[in-house]
C-alpha cells in the first residue's frame, strides 16, 4: 500500500458497527508482515485493517448498482501470461447486504487487474524479482 502501513501494521481503530464487516485473510505473498487475517468494518470504517478508511472508500468506488465488486474474472476472459506469484487472499463477510466469499489470486493478467482494483483493501505487493524483465540487448 503505497503511502500507508504494511498490511501487517498498524491496527485501526474502530469498532464493529451495523455496516458492512469483511475478514481479509492473505497467504504466500512471500512478503514480511503482508500475511495473515484482517477485519475491516465499514459504515464506520474500523476493524484491525491497517488502512480501513482508505479500504473503505475503494470499496464503496468498486461497488456500482447491478455489479458485483467482488465477482471472480468472466470465464472466457482473454488475459495476458503473467504470473504473479502464488499468493491468494479470501474475503469473507458482508458488503452492501450481501454476504461475500470470493477468492483472489494474481495467477494471469486478469486475475493481477482484479487484485489491483482492490488495493488496499488486499495489500498492495512488490514485483517479484523472478517476474521482473529486464532490457534486452
Amino acid at each position: 500500500m503505497s503511502g500507508g502501513p504494511a498490511f501487517g501494521g498498524a491496527v485501526a481503530a474502530g469498532e464493529p458497527g451495523e455496516g458492512d464487516r469483511l475478514v481479509v485473510a492473505v497467504r504466500d505473498s512471500g512478503e514480511l508482515g503482508l500475511d495473515g487475517t484482517r477485519e475491516l468494518y465499514c459504515h464506520p470504517a474500523g476493524g484491525d485493517h491497517p488502512d480501513a478508511e482508505a479500504s473503505c472508500a475503494r470499496l464503496d468506488r468498486n461497488t456500482v448498482w447491478g455489479a458485483d465488486p467482488f465477482a471472480p474474472v468472466p470465464t472466457g476472459s482473454v488475459c495476458t501470461l503473467q504470473d504473479g506469484g502464488p499468493v491468494t487472499a479470501h474475503v469473507t463477510g458482508r458488503w452492501a447486504g450481501r454476504p461475500v466469499d470470493a477468492v483472489f489470486r494474481r495467477g494471469n493478467g486478469c486475475e493481477i487487474e482484479r487484485w489491483e482494483r482492490m488495493v488496499p483493501v488486499l495489500p498492495a505487493l512488490r514485483t517479484r524479482p523472478d517476474t521482473e524483465h529486464a532490457p534486452t540487448q
